[in-house]
């Protein structure tokens, strides 16, 4: 009987391989004292201080001293240094195993693990998502949040969906913080007066509800409280979304689960108050469901009587403006005929 030939290992990408340590050794040449650490610890030392965008293989190769075509020996391409920059970067500290917490606790510092990398590393957040974590240290940081909520009744679907939730919400808030905060040093205090120059033109008529917190200060915090309000926005969208996973734990706990079916098998017709058609959770009655249309036409028919109101009022505060524009323009020209008047008399 004839055996089936042996498959070949998969073989993994190159940067991949290199993170696992278990790539082919390079061709070195006859400066050893060159590694794949050093060319790493190099490259993130940059872009720490510079940005992402200012690394490159002949940069990187400059500051160790050597020409960059021995940084190829190493590392192949800047893919996969960069690759290399993001797994050396981005391995948080884990809290110690003795403490006691309960899965939001653990939850909370595994967030908050992640958001003190992008601290440390903001170019992080300017790396491209390519796909599933497959590197040694991208790896445990999954590792330690399935650990974080290893007992909580969920599915492994479920607990993958909470992770990519968290994860987007961090990398977004500490793109943002970076960003706002590069725009308040651009700006120095020339934002300050931009601001204030604004405050003339947020009015109660224009912003109703703008308004009232633009004077008071509370659109955009003085510069010296932008990083303590910073993490009190970050912690109020952590706990929101850590309420909304409690939530589904409550609602598996007392046996209701998303999908739910009746005895009939069909799908539970959603809640009024869940942000769907009302029209789906209504009776099948014919009447009622006309009335229903009915009054959803008429809705309608006040939203488009508001965006008329509202496109009115913008045209009457033009006309407005226009007006005293011109009579400003009257004023002055006026102004200016008796000004020639005087000097000719």
């Amino acid at each position: 009987m004839n055996q089936p030939e042996p498959t070949a290992d998969p073989e993994l990408p190159r940067g991949v391989a290199l993170a696992w340590g278990v790539a082919a050794h390079p061709q070195r040449g006859p400066k050893r004292e060159l590694s794949i650490e050093r060319i790493v610890d190099a490259a993130i030392e940059i872009a720490d201080a510079e940005g992402l965008a200012a690394v490159s293989m002949s940069r990187v190769a400059t500051a160790l001293g050597f020409t960059t075509m021995s940084l190829y020996r190493y590392v192949t391409s800047k893919d996969d240094l960069v690759l290399l920059m993001q797994e050396g970067a981005s391995l948080p500290v884990q809290p110690a195993e003795s403490l006691a917490r309960d899965w939001r606790a653990g939850v909370t510092a595994w967030v908050l693990g992640i958001r003190s990398t992008y601290r440390e590393h903001p170019w992080l957040v300017d790396i491209p998502i390519s796909g599933a974590p497959i590197t040694p240290n991208s790896l445990h940081i999954v590792d330690w949040f399935l650990h974080e909520v290893r007992e909580l009744p969920l599915s492994d679907g479920e607990k993958m969906s909470a992770l990519l939730l968290l994860t987007a919400y961090v990398r977004a808030t500490s793109a943002q913080e970076r960003d706002l905060g590069a725009a308040a040093v651009a700006q120095g205090e020339a934002g300050a007066g931009v601001f204030a120059a604004l405050a003339e033109l947020v009015t109660p008529e224009r912003f109703p509800a703008l308004s009232p917190l633009f004077a008071a200060g509370g659109y955009v915090p003085p510069a010296d409280d932008a990083e303590e309000d910073a993490d009190t926005d970050f912690a109020f969208g952590l706990e929101r979304i850590l309420d909304g996973l409690q939530y589904h734990l409550d609602r598996i706990e007392s046996g209701v689960s998303d999908g739910e079916t009746h005895a009939h098998g069909a799908a539970a017709p959603p809640a009024h108050d869940e942000g769907l058609d009302p029209l789906l959770a209504l009776p099948r009655d014919p009447k009622v469901r006309e009335a229903a249309k009915a009054r959803k036409e008429a809705e309608q028919r006040v939203r488009e009587a508001e965006k008329a109101l509202r496109e009115a009022q913008k045209r009457e505060r033009e006309a407005v403006k226009q007006a005293r524009e011109r009579e400003q323009h009257a004023r002055e020209k006026a102004v200016q005929g008796k000004q020639k008047a005087a000097r000719q008399g």
